[in-house]
Parts: C-alpha cells; structure tokens; sequence
C-alpha cells in the first residue's frame, strides 16, 4: 500500500547531465548519503527511544542503509573511486531540517515526513540513474536501489501514523513536499544525489 505522496516536482535535467558526466564523484557523494541514512535512522532510536513501536522497523532500515554503503563502496572499489576524505554538509538536507518545527512532537512528525520525502526523491534519482546509465552492471544496481528506496518513503509515513492522525499527517506531508520542491530546484546542478 502506498503511504507517501508524489514529488512536488521532477529532478532537472541538467541534474542527469551532471551526474553522468561525473559519475565517479557521484558515487562519493552516494556512499556518504548512504552512510548518513542508516545514522538517520538510528538517531530516531536514540532520540526517542519511547517510541518501541518503530524501533525494529528503524533498525531494519538503518542495516538496509549500510547494506547499500557496502555495495556502493565495493562498486568504488572496482572503479578504483577512493572514499572522500571527509562528509561535506548536504545544504539540500539541512534546509529542510532547518524548516522542521522545534517542539517535540512537531519535530519529531516532520523529521519522519522529511526522511519519508528525501528516499522518495532518492528513489526518483535512482531511476534516472538507471535509465541513463548504460553499464549494465550499474544499471542493474541502480534498479534495485530505486525499488528500495521508494519503500523507505512508504515506510517513514506509516511511522508517523502510529502516533497522528492522518489528516494531520498528510497535509504537513504536502507542506513539506512542497517545500522540498523548492528547495531542491534551487541546488546548482552536481554529481550528488541531493
């Protein structure tokens, strides 16, 4: 059953263009954003470690997430593609979390809604990834991790709703669609994934 929306609004162009044209740095940026995922969903357990119902789903989640940073790095390895020597900060993802309301249950709501968001923009760039590559080994891999990531985003609503009503949940999920609208339209065109 699908529980998250579609995007606000399509990945550019140019966005494409940038990534092939520079795929080895894309897939730095790849095994970062990997990374930072499977931390995303274990700061959710620590931060609120009351919430028992999502638990085991989050640490499914975030072993799912450092099983794609293997695959990802041992893709770099074959290439020859050396891990970057330090995580630069996604300005994409912090505007949004900047844009997260402050009380507890409204952070804690939007947070969900914002992981939910980011892994269905990271399955629509997956796709394009997959369409426009043309090894078929990467092609093949870029397959399943848009399948993967596009049932994170389902995931990450469902959470929400053990705790809100779903009108609630719902018309914050379009306020901060589009919102990630926005702000992803107005990120320069680079090989990384946000």
């Amino acid at each position: 059953m699908k529980l998250s929306i579609d995007l606000a609004a399509d990945s550019p162009t140019v966005w494409v263009e940038a990534v092939m044209n520079d795929f080895d740095s894309f897939l730095q940026d790849h095994a970062n954003c990997e990374r930072k995922a499977s931390s995303m969903a274990m700061s959710f357990i620590a931060k609120y470690p009351d919430r028992t119902e999502i638990i085991p789903e989050l640490m499914d989640t975030a072993i799912e997430e450092l099983e794609h940073f293997k695959q990802v790095y041992e893709v770099m390895v074959e290439r020859g593609v050396p891990m970057p020597k330090e995580i630069g900060q996604d300005l994409y993802v912090k505007e949004l979390i900047d844009n997260a309301r402050t009380t507890r249950e409204g952070r804690f709501l939007d947070r969900l809604l914002l992981a939910s968001i980011i892994e269905c923009r990271g399955a629509e760039r997956f796709r394009l990834v997959y369409e426009h590559q043309e090894n078929p080994e990467l092609k093949k891999f870029y397959h399943q991790l848009w399948a993967s990531e596009a049932k994170h985003g389902h995931i990450f609503v469902g959470m929400a709703l053990n705790y809100f009503p779903e009108q609630e949940v719902y018309d914050r999920l379009h306020e901060l669609n589009n919102l990630e609208a926005e702000v992803m339209l107005k990120q320069p065109p680079r090989a990384a994934l946000h």
